[in-house]
Formats: C-alpha cells, sequence, structure tokens
C-alpha cells in the first residue's frame, strides 16, 4: 500500500480516496490506481523479483495490495513457451506464446482475481461477487472458497457446461439469469448499491483491473527483462489489452526495462461480438453496442467498458484488430492444438485466428518478436470442437482390424 497514492479518473484526471470505488463523481470516468513511481522505482530491483515468489505476487510493488495480505492459490509465472511450429505455419519468425491455461483455475483471470480479494479483505468485506462469462466465476468461486469468504456469482444461464460445473463445484453461491453478460452486469450495478459485498468487476474493479499488468511483467522478465516488438491479445471488455500496454510502460517507468518499449498492440475479437474491432475497423469513435452471437462466450461483451481505451492503445501503437468467425475460431483451436500441443479454449482460438490473419496481410511480420496471450483452457469449452473431432478410427481388439483401419502402416512394414 506504500506505493498506492490514489484512484485516479482516467477521464479528467481527479483525484480520489483509496476505497471501493470505480466511477468519477464529476465526469462518470472510470477510475484507476495511481502510484508513487519513483518509491517503487527506489524499491525495486530485478533482484528483488527474482526473489519473491513465483506468482503475481514477486510483482507486489506494483500492485494495489499488500502481498502479507494475499488471497494466493498461485496464479502466474506461467510458462512463455516459443512457438516454431505455428510460427512456420504463418509465415512469422520469432513467435512466443504466454500460457495461461496453467492457471490454478486455467485461465488468466486468476491473476486479477487474487489482487482483487486480496484488497477486498483489506476494505474489510466478507462476501465477494461478480458478473461473469465464465472464467471470472470459476476464480471468483475458487479464491472465495479459499479465503474462507461467502460468494455470488451471476453467469448467463446460457454458459458453457464445463464452466458451470466448475464454479459450482467450490460451493459458493451460483447464480443464473436469463440473459447475456452485459444483461448479468447491469443487475449487478444495481445489486452493488444494495448490498455491501465486493463486486469484484464493479466497485473493486480499479484493483481488479491492475492483476492483468503481471502479463506484461512476466512477458518482460521471461525474455531476459526485455520487450517484445507485437502483442496480440483477445478482446471481453478491453481492460486486459490496455493493462497489458500498461503494464510494459510501467516497467521502464521504474528502471526494470532499460529501454522505453514500443510494443506494438494488437486486439482480437469474435465476428459475432465485435463492438470493439468494428469501431477500430470502420475508423470509428463510436463503439456501438452489440447483442452477442459467437461461440467465444468468454468474450461476448457487447458493451465493453474498457473499449475506447483498447482502441487508443492499438492506434497510439500502430498495432490491428480483426474480427473472425466461429469456423476460423475453431480452425485457430485446433492449428494451435496441432502445431504446438496446447488446447486452448474459444478465446484462444480468436487470439490464433487473429494472429493468422494479420500475419496473412503483412500487418505482423517475421522480423517481430510476437507474443500472444493464450487466456483458458479448452476443457472449458469442448462445445467448441466436439462436433469436428474425435477417434481416427473404431476398431475390433485384433491386429487385423488395426491394419484394416491403416493399410499404409501394414505396407510399410513388410
Amino acid at each position: 500500500m506504500a506505493f498506492v497514492t490514489a484512484l485516479k479518473c482516467r477521464e479528467c484526471g481527479r483525484e480520489y480516496p483509496i476505497e471501493p470505488s470505480y466511477t468519477c463523481s464529476w465526469c462518470f470516468g472510470p477510475l484507476e490506481v495511481a502510484y508513487d513511481y519513483d518509491a517503487i522505482r527506489a524499491s525495486v530491483s530485478r533482484e528483488s523479483i527474482a526473489a519473491g515468489p513465483l506468482s503475481v505476487w514477486r510483482y507486489a510493488d506494483l500492485l494495489p495490495s499488500e502481498r502479507q495480505e494475499s488471497v494466493d492459490l498461485g496464479a502466474g509465472f506461467t510458462p512463455l513457451v516459443r512457438a516454431p511450429r505455428l510460427a512456420a505455419e504463418l509465415g512469422l519468425g520469432e513467435l512466443w506464446i504466454k500460457n495461461d491455461t496453467l492457471n490454478p483455475t486455467n485461465s488468466f483471470k486468476d491473476r486479477v482475481v487474487s489482487v482483487a480479494l486480496s484488497k477486498a479483505l483489506e476494505f474489510g468485506f466478507k462476501v465477494v461477487a461478480c458478473a461473469s462469462t465464465g472464467n471470472l466465476a470459476n476464480s471468483v468461486a475458487a479464491h472465495a472458497a479459499h479465503a474462507g469468504l461467502e460468494s455470488y456469482v451471476f453467469i448467463p444461464s446460457n454458459l458453457e457446461a464445463g464452466k458451470i460445473v466448475t464454479t459450482a463445484v467450490y460451493g459458493g453461491n451460483l447464480v443464473a439469469v436469463d440473459g447475456n453478460y452485459d444483461d448479468v452486469n447491469r443487475l449487478c450495478a444495481e445489486l452493488a448499491g444494495t448490498y455491501p459485498w465486493a463486486f469484484v468487476n464493479v466497485n473493486v474493479r480499479p484493483y481488479y483491473a491492475e492483476g492483468s499488468k503481471t502479463l506484461a511483467f512476466e512477458t518482460a522478465e521471461q525474455l531476459g527483462w526485455q520487450a517484445p516488438d507485437h502483442v496480440v491479445v483477445p478482446i471481453a471488455s478491453g481492460s486486459q489489452l490496455t493493462k497489458i500496454h500498461k503494464g510494459f510502460h510501467e516497467l521502464f517507468e521504474v528502471g526494470l526495462l532499460d529501454e522505453e518499449p514500443s510494443v506494438r498492440v494488437s486486439g482480437a475479437q469474435a465476428l459475432g461480438c465485435s463492438p470493439v474491432a468494428t469501431a477500430f475497423l470502420e475508423g470509428s469513435e463510436v463503439i456501438k453496442p452489440v447483442k452477442p452471437d459467437t461461440i467465444a462466450k468468454s468474450l461476448a461483451i457487447g458493451n465493453p467498458a474498457d473499449g475506447y481505451f483498447a482502441i487508443d492503445a492499438v492506434r497510439n501503437t500502430g498495432g490491428a484488430m480483426a474480427a473472425v468467425t466461429d469456423d476460423e475460431i475453431v480452425d485457430a483451436i485446433r492449428l494451435l492444438a496441432r502445431t504446438e500441443g496446447i488446447f486452448a479454449e474459444t478465446a484462444g482460438g480468436v487470439t490464433v485466428a487473429t494472429l493468422s490473419r494479420l500475419a496473412a496481410s503483412g500487418v505482423i511480420r517475421p522480423d517481430e518478436r510476437v507474443v500472444i496471450y493464450i487466456t483458458g483452457h479448452g476443457l472449458k469449452t469442448l462445445e467448441a470442437v466436439s462436433p469436428v473431432v474425435g477417434p481416427t478410427a473404431t476398431i475390433r481388439p485384433n491386429i487385423e482390424a488395426f491394419h484394416d483401419a491403416f493399410p499404409a502402416l501394414e505396407e510399410s512394414s513388410k
């Protein structure tokens, strides 16, 4: 807490006390955490980070909550793996995958929830809640159980079965709402004004969002304290993309990067819910809300809170966006699995499909060091690929049946 100075409006710059609040009372702009970067620079070093835990809390000096009070299931410090076979398929050079499928509840949401619930405990909350498209529901339920907090998790009723089960198993209150995510979010905004609960993506949102910066911190550290040239990030609310962009620049601000980063940031959306990508591609300043219709339900936010900030980050860094079809998403999930052995949920398919589009158009160049963010595990969205994958063959239990199914093998063994 020593390094957090205030909450600050991202629109008008007014400052507010450090409390569970998320909207500027003057201009209604969103609030974010402000830090004393001079004090952080004097305290933090590459050596102090290396001596920290193998989780997001190794970067505690750059987060808005105390490590000592953290609700920690071990989120973060996931592998950054080289992807030469995928790069070759797409005509790229140096390609890396930040594999956040390996977090405790198998998505990047564990990062933001660890920070949010740690802050909720500091504020003295006894009940935590959220609106979710699935991954956040999993994570809030798990972290609340670990911390001994009561939880209320609100989801669209048509969510993937895997995400419902992997939320309900933790024993909290799971409330399915007949509506899409935007309907669920509106309900939670009303409830946040009624009950003294910590809604991680409402009244605790400024602190919650800071957890996404750790994706940038880890990327730079795992690249030997260097920033990549280009990153591709999936867009739901737009918060993750803007915080990754912010994270690289914070590392330079506090002296952890030798050179000011010039990371090109590109965004990925599904065509069936692409209000941010559509505005970007049309050169518009207006993000028009949409009714989601895509298999990528974890990205299905039709009225994205941070969409404008995501567009600004992409435009200012010379990145791009794409909106990809459901068929492209499924093909991309299979491509990633086939080439690199990583099974991504539909959001990962959106990211890989966008990478493919931008590589084919020359936006992402072969001479760039590229990092893509795979944010959730494919076991969460089996419905997307189950119609198109299955056994290569079904045979009787004898060698003759095997040879009948694979005659080329029998010929080659002679």
